[in-house]
């Protein structure tokens, strides 16, 4: 069953998947058009996964790959418009913000919080830039019985499982000590002081800082231990994952950022 096939147009089907232990994530897409004798013409693209990825990176990897490939799909010159039929709530109800606000921001949410994927959003308008044909993206419930999108979501867990390619991005990555979960604004920003450990570093090229996962190693101004968040760092040195550090907080809990260094802690 086709729920939605447009005519005179490139119908681009998408799909991302992911999977942990370990963590990795693979792309399906898969390009339909209606013939003469009004019978749809397929045509499915393999393609590689990557380490490390999550599902919003694979959605967004998706929609880049399958717009950069219908530049060399052989109808692109005869059809009206191209459309992009996705499952992901994450592209569809995000992209506004890609095209007209985070740019203006210099990809800085309204609180002043870094966008992330923002690099993979970047690439996504230059492959909307690049089609010289009106782009309409659409949503398509996922694990619907929708032919298409089931066949997209079959090529990307194939794609997960296949060979894959380097991980996005580079993440350090140690085990955290505490059996607390990673929950985000747990660690309220009064501007205190605390002894911190990092478990993963990440370096976000666009906005050029650094984004922590941490845990809380002492209780201090209110803040108790066993508690694991997310903190920014705009410095050109990183911290690094696994070393422990008293550092100064701002303010803000809704974007958490470490004011100031002030030493690294000799660990346990």
């Amino acid at each position: 069953m086709t729920l939605m096939t447009y005519e005179n147009a490139l119908n681009i089907y998408v799909d991302g998947s992911s999977y942990s232990h370990p963590r990795r994530g693979g792309i399906g897409v898969r390009y339909v058009t209606i013939d003469a004798k009004g019978n749809e013409v397929v045509q499915n693209d393999e393609m590689q996964g990557h380490e490390g990825a999550t599902n919003n990176e694979m959605e967004l990897l998706a929609c880049i790959k399958g717009l950069d490939g219908a530049n060399d799909h052989p109808d692109i010159n005869a059809v009206e418009r191209v459309y992009v039929l996705t499952d992901s709530m994450y592209v569809t109800s995000n992209l506004g913000r890609a095209k007209f606000e985070w740019p203006k921001r210099k990809w800085l949410t309204r609180d002043g919080r870094p966008v992330e994927n923002s690099d993979l959003w970047k690439e996504l308008l230059r492959a909307l830039r690049k089609i010289r044909k009106r782009v309409e993206f659409e949503w398509v419930k996922g694990h619907s019985k929708d032919q298409h999108n089931k066949a997209v979501d079959k090529l990307a867990k194939q794609s997960a499982k296949g060979v894959l390619k380097k991980p996005l991005k580079v993440i350090t990555v140690r085990r955290k000590k505490s059996s607390a979960t990673v929950i985000r604004g747990c660690v309220p920003m009064r501007g205190q002081e605390m002894a911190i450990r990092i478990i993963t570093d990440t370096y976000m090229r666009v906005q050029r800082l650094y984004k922590y996962k941490y845990e809380v190693l002492a209780d201090a101004c209110e803040t108790h231990s066993a508690k694991v968040d997310w903190i920014y760092h705009q410095s050109e040195e990183c911290l690094r994952a696994g070393h422990h550090y008293e550092v100064e907080v701002n303010h803000e809990t809704n974007n958490p950022r470490i004011v100031q260094v002030i030493r690294e802690l000799a660990r346990d």
